[in-house]
């Protein structure tokens, strides 16, 4: 039997920030993961599955001293973004320069945070990596909640939180339903090679049948994310590459010219869940765990992070002033803080994929008309950049 003051089942990015977070505090931590994250790849190998990382998150890890990894390893910061709509004229342009700021944010491949995250946690004493391993079963009825992992260990603690993704055990185990649905799209996801330079600008065209989006990587190609409906993505994942980078190009309005060249290509279904409750006693869900949204504003991983800040600060504050860190108005308090706010992002990320993925007439006009006015109403563009990348607004103490 093993004991600790706090359980992290899933040492993803968000696991292993809350990990480190915890450690900073004092907190006996245990981290229990499936799989050790690759430490090496080829250099020209970028990762399927990439992030845009807003400033709120760039400060989370500089203050865990993860970030000087990630710049080691490889990240590139975006200066501009622009957005358009394939069925009119409405577009509208970001541009860090107009902030007076240095960039919008970073892209990352989703390895290299768990790598630099990871590797940060086996400099903790107080942290134990278990790995691999898997929670088999949870009882939350005993006197500390207990953990049984897949070869039999049993591990007791204070609090378990469950960070272990969007087809969460430890949710299921616990007996925490979530609502939601399936959305009518796929996202393809691939590395190319454009004709023209990406500018370090994300570029982003939605149409009827869903956005496509290309992201600027440090070498020059991009990472694209394409939604479309699941027949569209069986047909375009049938294709050969010629064909596939031909359809790209068209689809992107050849605004980096033709596609030469595309990479492996991966998709997977898109749907919109939320856990009706974010915690039992004992018990807390982090970012995919609580919460799984469209791709299209790329703010997935930016969220969990969100919910680990939050998480960390209210834990940290109880157990500075003697409170049980555990205890149900501690974790109701977290609760109250990022539920609604998750909510909230989850809505707008729905009704955005709803307002632009259809060819209706009035709604045509309509989302063409607000991006066209938005774009012009310098103040207001402002004030929605800087919020999105976490500038301004309510943020945890992690994150200021």
């Amino acid at each position: 039997m093993n004991n600790y003051d706090i359980i992290i089942v899933g040492g993803g990015m968000a696991g292993s920030a809350l990990g480190c977070m915890c450690a900073m505090q004092g907190f006996q931590v245990a981290i229990v993961e499936h799989r050790e994250p690759a430490s090496e790849w080829p250099k020209d190998e970028i990762d399927l599955r990439l992030s845009a990382l807003t400033r709120a998150s760039q400060k989370l890890l500089q203050q865990v001293g993860a970030w000087p990894r990630i710049k080691e390893l490889r990240s590139n910061p975006y200066q501009e973004m622009r957005v358009w709509d394939a069925n009119g004229s409405g577009s509208i342009h970001f541009d860090a320069a107009e902030l007076g700021e240095p960039n919008l944010g970073h892209i990352v491949e989703n390895r290299v945070t768990q790598l630099a995250l990871w590797e940060r946690l086996a400099e903790f004493d107080s942290v134990t990596r278990l790995c691999p391993a898997s929670a088999k079963a949870l009882d939350l009825t005993t006197e500390q909640p207990l953990l049984t992992l897949d070869d039999g260990t049993q591990l007791t603690a204070k609090l378990i939180v469950g960070a272990d993704g969007r087809d969460s055990a430890i949710r299921r185990m616990a007996g925490i339903t979530t609502h939601g649905w399936e959305y009518d799209q796929h996202a393809i996801v691939a590395t190319v090679t454009q004709q023209k330079p990406h500018h370090d600008t994300a570029w982003q065209r939605f149409m009827t049948t869903g956005p496509l989006a290309f992201l600027p990587l440090d070498d020059g190609r991009c990472s694209i994310v394409w939604s479309t409906s699941p027949t569209e993505t069986q047909r375009l994942m049938a294709l050969d590459d010629v064909s596939f980078c031909a359809e790209l190009g068209q689809a992107l309005a050849y605004r980096l010219g033709k596609i030469s060249a595309v990479g492996p290509r991966g998709a997977f279904p898109l749907r919109l869940q939320h856990a009706d409750s974010y915690i039992k006693p004992g018990l807390a869900l982090v970012a995919d765990a609580a919460h799984a949204m469209h791709p299209l504003a790329g703010q997935g991983i930016n969220l969990g992070f969100l919910d680990v800040a939050a998480l960390a600060d209210i834990l940290g504050e109880a157990k500075a002033a003697g409170r049980d860190f555990s205890s149900p108005r501690t974790l109701r308090k977290y609760e109250r803080c990022r539920k609604g706010a998750n909510m909230g992002m989850l809505a707008a990320m729905d009704g955005f994929k709803k307002l632009f993925s259809n060819n209706q007439l009035s709604l045509t006009m309509m989302r063409n008309i607000g991006l066209s006015l938005t774009d012009s109403a310098g103040p207001v563009k402002h004030l929605i950049t800087r919020r999105a990348l976490g500038l301004i607004g309510e943020l945890p103490n992690w994150m200021r």
